[in-house]
Order: C-alpha cells, then sequence, then structure tokens
C-alpha cells in the first residue's frame, strides 16, 4: 500500500516559499482479508483482537540498505532517541546509500548521536555492500532462514535485527521474533500465559503460518496498549 503525503519542513510556510515543500512516499506493510480470515480461522483469541482493532498500517522501508542502517541505530536505545538519531543522519546525508555512509567519517556519524562501535558496523556494512563483498540483492533469492543467517554474518547484527528487516523492509509474510519482548508480552496478554517458553511460541508460531508476520503487527498493537482492561499477566518482579 503506497500512501502520499505532503510534508511542511518549515512552519512558517507560506505560498512564497515553495522550496519547504518535499513530496514523501511512505509504504505500509502489505496485507489483506486473505491473511486476516485465516488467522481468524485458526485463532479464535486472536480473531477477537483483529475485530477489536481493525486493520494496522505499519510503515515500512523497502529499500533494504538504509533499512539495514536503520536497524543498527536502533538497537538497545528508546524509540524516541532512534527516531531523532535516524532523521539527523537523513537532513545530513539526504540518502542514505552505500556512498554516502562510504564518504563520510566515522566522527561525523557519532555526531548524529550514535555509539563508536556502531558507527563502525555501518561503515563495514557500507563497504562490504560496495565492493560486493555482501551482495545485499541476493538477499531476495534467499529462504527467511538464509537471510537471517546471512545477514548475520554482518558485525552488529544479530537474529532479532535479521528478522526485523525480514518483516519491515522485505516484507516477509511469515516472521515471529521470539526474541522481541513486546512480542511475548503481546501474547501473554492475547493468550493469559504468565510465560511464554520456546516450545509455546513455536506452537504459536506454527498457528499462525504462513502469515506470522500479520500476527506479529497485532500482538505489537496489544503489547502497546490498544486493548482497554487487557494487561500482561506475567508475574511482577520483586523489587
Amino acid at each position: 500500500m503506497l500512501i502520499f503525503r505532503l510534508q511542511v519542513e518549515d512552519k512558517s510556510f507560506s505560498f512564497a516559499k515553495p522550496s519547504s515543500i518535499k513530496l514523501y512516499m511512505t509504504t505500509y506493510f502489505s496485507y489483506s482479508d486473505k491473511e486476516i480470515e485465516h488467522l481468524k480461522k485458526v485463532d479464535k483469541r486472536l480473531a477477537i483482537i483483529i475485530d477489536q482493532i481493525g486493520m494496522i498500517n505499519r510503515a515500512v522501508n523497502p529499500d533494504l540498505f538504509s533499512a539495514l542502517i536503520n536497524a543498527i541505530i536502533g538497537q538497545q536505545i528508546s524509540t524516541k532517541a532512534h527516531q531523532t538519531i535516524w532523521q539527523r543522519m537523513q537532513n545530513d546525508l539526504k540518502l542514505v546509500t552505500p556512498m554516502t555512509i562510504d564518504n563520510t567519517t566515522v566522527d561525523q556519524l557519532q555526531k548524529h548521536g550514535i555509539t563508536f562501535k556502531k558507527a563502525e558496523y555501518i561503515k563495514e556494512v557500507a563497504r562490504k555492500v560496495l565492493s560486493n563483498e555482501f551482495d545485499i540483492s541476493a538477499l531476495y533469492t534467499m529462504s527467511d532462514e538464509e537471510v537471517c543467517a546471512k545477514l548475520s554474518e554482518l558485525k552488529g547484527i544479530g537474529v532479532w535485527t535479521a528478522e526485523m528487516i525480514m518483516l519491515f523492509s522485505m516484507q516477509r509474510s511469515n516472521v515471529l521474533s521470539y526474541g522481541d519482548l513486546a512480542i511475548l508480552r503481546g501474547m501473554r496478554m492475547v493468550y493469559h500465559h504468565k510465560t511464554i517458553d520456546k516450545e509455546r511460541f513455536k506452537k504459536y508460531w506454527r498457528r499462525y503460518t504462513p502469515y506470522a508476520s500479520v500476527a506479529s503487527l497485532y500482538l505489537w498493537a496489544v503489547a502497546g496498549g490498544a486493548i482497554e482492561g487487557l494487561t500482561d499477566p506475567a508475574p511482577k518482579k520483586k523489587k
């Protein structure tokens, strides 16, 4: 789904400043009634959640390289910090490409607010893509397991980051991340489990297959408080 929007960068916008308007294209994770009907058929509790929430528009970044850089930036920091740093980088570089990253020093990258280690990881990814040591376009020909393994060969990329890339850039249909705390929280809330171990997680993944990515969207929404009165039954940690 492609949505066009106008963004006014200058709050004092007037028609005398046409350069202050930029046209952006926002892409959302694509799914339809087919995926919804399947999930509702195989999981009655999730069906109730889906009916209450409705369709979810979750933005994705189809550009695999910039999505990869964005994912590295966002590791182990708050959503707000992540968004701020990413916006600074976009404002500075205009386009986040292997070439623009390669032409930027580690010190310059750090000035956007990232650590020295993350800056080095980002530089190395750009270098490997430019030299074709890492064939980023080949990821589209691989299975989910192969993509995860290939991305994990890069410094700074683990399984969770690879799964987020598959979902929010490649739009793979069957991604459900055991390493995502919000996914586990959403599962506990929907199914009223105190804990979600690996076997229980796999049971739900098999149930959602082949549309686990869409189930992920709803579990994230639940974890974020989309359903009023639904709470997390996980045992409270002792202080």
